[in-house]
């Protein structure tokens, strides 16, 4: 059976009630780099989901395979088998969209059949040729990200002439092959990829042309949250970047963002809410 989940038209819902739409990360895996966003079961994953949704998440994006820079990769039965029923008792229980993070076909495949409705593609449909037609045949929606390398290789030496105008015109380069392959422009989100194959200056770059993004006309997802650039800057962990990541979510959201990838929802719908009344 395939679910289509009642609840929303996500090109529409943002526009509809004047706010940036929360991605709440959900990772079902054992090494992702922030603690406290890793859950490893079922329950308590719906646990994690239903405090997200209250705190005003209004996507959550499932994950079985970390793409921290450094990590390898993992087999597609060993994914389906952390994520699968993590999406099945969210969606019977949450009235919430899902998301599932993946560059897997089969992986996407079997998300959406049990109700998922967005498939996050760091790859950009690059890694798995049959991803397209999943996408398309499902009518499902999809963020298309830019990555320089892979999540083992992508921090080891980024390079770029021009990193803001390069990771447009990739970007733009993968909307065009998704309506090549049936995918309709509306289900079509951009992510320029921070701190996926990029050194500090090349996020500080992107970020301050959020706007160059959200001129395409495809929505714009950013995800910053308490990534290591924000340690960087501030000399702090993981644990001790929320300031760091609300300030510069604000700055994304006044600047054109919107999805925002976060891991702290409460925080992080407070940041955006108000960050959207300073939108020109």
């Amino acid at each position: 059976m395939v679910y289509l989940h009642p609840v929303i038209k996500l090109e529409e819902w943002g526009k509809e009630r004047g706010r940036v739409l929360l991605m709440g990360v959900l990772n079902v895996t054992p090494d992702s780099f922030f603690s406290s966003s890793r859950v490893l079961s079922p329950r308590l994953a719906l646990e994690h989901a239903r405090r997200m949704v209250e705190d005003g998440a209004d996507i959550l994006d499932v994950g079985g395979e970390s793409t921290r820079p450094g990590s390898d990769p993992v087999g597609a039965e060993e994914e389906l088998e952390r994520v699968i029923p993590v999406i099945e008792r969210i969606h019977s229980e949450c009235n919430v969209v899902l998301s599932i993070d993946t560059t897997k076909a089969i992986v996407a495949r079997e998300a959406l059949d049990r109700g998922a409705s967005v498939i996050n593609d760091t790859s950009a449909l690059r890694a798995d040729p049959a991803m397209a037609a999943v996408v398309a045949a499902r009518n499902a929606y999809v963020i298309l990200m830019h990555m320089q390398g892979t999540p083992r290789t992508m921090q080891q030496a980024p390079d770029y002439v021009n990193v803001v105008e390069e990771v447009l015109a990739f970007l733009l380069e993968r909307t065009r092959a998704a309506g090549a392959a049936g995918i309709p422009s509306e289900r079509i989100f951009i992510d320029p990829g921070i701190g996926f194959g990029k050194r500090l200056e090349h996020n500080l770059a992107l970020l301050r042309s959020i706007d160059r993004f959200a001129a395409t006309g495809f929505p714009v997802a950013v995800g910053v949250s308490r990534k290591s650039f924000l340690g960087e800057i501030l000399a702090l962990p993981a644990e001790e970047r929320l300031e760091g990541t609300l300030a510069v979510e604000a700055i994304a959201v006044a600047r054109g963002a919107d999805i925002l990838r976060v891991h702290d929802v409460k925080e992080g719908r407070r940041a955006a809410d108000t960050a959207c009344l300073l939108r020109a």
